[in-house]
């Protein structure tokens, strides 16, 4: 078993073209053990992003505080504490924080980036 807390989570820069204010903890993945999903911490400063982008694999996201928006399906949806969403394989999406920041948890299967 693995267990731990998103308050011991180490935050590294996004260092991608296109992102600002965004840092990433990997909690779970395979060097962890978790034989097929890994579980990552993303942080978005006040009015941060991540770059607009797409890939041939899922995210599911749960917000876990802060506000902000996703870019998916061609338009910005608002997100809030408590919000969840599906970003489907090969869909164009973009996360941005709102004046607060925004903290999520996402999760993809192992091979993406």
């Amino acid at each position: 078993m693995l267990m731990g807390t998103i308050n011991d989570a180490i935050l590294n820069p996004v260092n991608a073209e296109g992102a600002s204010g965004a840092s990433i903890s990997w909690l779970i993945d395979r060097a962890k053990g978790a034989p097929t999903f890994a579980m990552r911490l993303i942080r978005l400063e006040p009015n941060g992003q991540t770059p607009r982008h797409e890939h041939a694999w899922e995210h599911e996201v749960f917000v876990i505080d802060g506000t902000g928006k996703l870019w998916a399906e061609g338009h910005w949806t608002a997100l809030e504490r408590g919000c969840f969403a599906l970003v489907k394989p090969g869909e164009e999406h973009q996360f941005a924080a709102g004046l607060e920041g925004m903290r999520f948890l996402c999760l993809v299967p192992h091979g993406a980036t």
